[in-house]
């Protein structure tokens, strides 16, 4: 169908332009009953322009197809887990069998938590670490473990032995390792690693001295050579000897 438009002057009608010569009664009366008319105004009259309605038929169901997929979409999308959620998400701890656990208890009471346990030296003999470990409140923006005691023992034909002693010092079967403090700690804080190598290492850093950030942690290796649990220097390389004797014991954990 033809674009048919006219314009109004002074209440008369002019004739249509593109050659059209019909006046706008004319050509509203040929205008089919699926057309629809907007009159626009401008500086010379009004000018009347037709609409289809099948135009705007399609001109709705096509914005109507371009809706529907943005609605589905919006229903179907799944949050995402916030950053917090998956911060917190920890894989479970594997079960402590009972014959473990109880060997804990015995070493240090009720309430030891077991750490680690199996082949830990890499000597083919079952070891466990073990800790008294204290709960941190908020407050406490420290890493690892603080504990009180810690120990770790060897299973020598089903029966258990420290070979490993963390309380207010650093002991062996020996003496007291290397880098231990003199005076009494009453806390450490406990990091460990295994190596498929060199075994179980633990850090141990007092934590009365943990304000100052220049202490560098104790660190703790099975020495195959010795067969014994020892301290290393500072570049956590060089087995260190044990002391009989510390110049100073006081004791404060009951």
């Amino acid at each position: 169908m033809e674009v048919l438009w006219a314009m109004e002057q002074d209440g008369k009608p002019v004739p249509g332009r593109l050659g059209l010569s019909e006046s706008l009664a004319d050509q509203t009366d040929n205008m089919s009953d699926n057309s629809a008319y907007i009159t626009v105004g401008t500086s010379s009259g009004k000018e009347m322009f037709p609409i289809h309605r099948t135009w705007l038929a399609q001109f709705g169901l096509l914005t109507s197809l371009m809706i529907v997929p943005l609605v589905l979409a919006g229903c179907d999308s799944t949050p995402a887990p916030k950053k917090e959620e998956t911060e917190n998400a920890k894989p479970a701890e594997p079960a402590v069998p009972p014959e473990i656990q109880a060997a804990a208890d015995a070493l240090l009471g009720a309430e030891t938590k077991v750490l680690v346990f199996g082949d830990l030296a890499k000597n083919g003999k079952q070891q466990l670490l073990v800790a008294n470990v204290v709960t941190k409140t908020p407050k406490d923006n420290i890493t690892g473990l603080i504990v009180t005691r810690a120990v770790i023992a060897e299973n020598d034909e089903g029966m258990w032995a420290e070979v490993f002693r963390c309380d207010e010092h650093l002991k062996n079967s020996k003496g007291y390792l290397g880098m231990t403090p003199i005076e009494p700690v009453s806390g450490w804080r406990l990091q460990f690693e295994q190596d498929p190598v060199l075994g179980l290492s633990l850090y141990l850093t007092p934590v009365k001295g943990m304000d100052d950030k220049h202490v560098l942690p104790i660190g703790v290796r099975w020495n195959p050579k010795t067969k014994r649990y020892q301290s290393l220097d500072r570049t956590y390389e060089q087995f260190l000897g044990e002391s009989a004797t510390l110049s100073t014991m006081r004791s404060q954990l009951k």
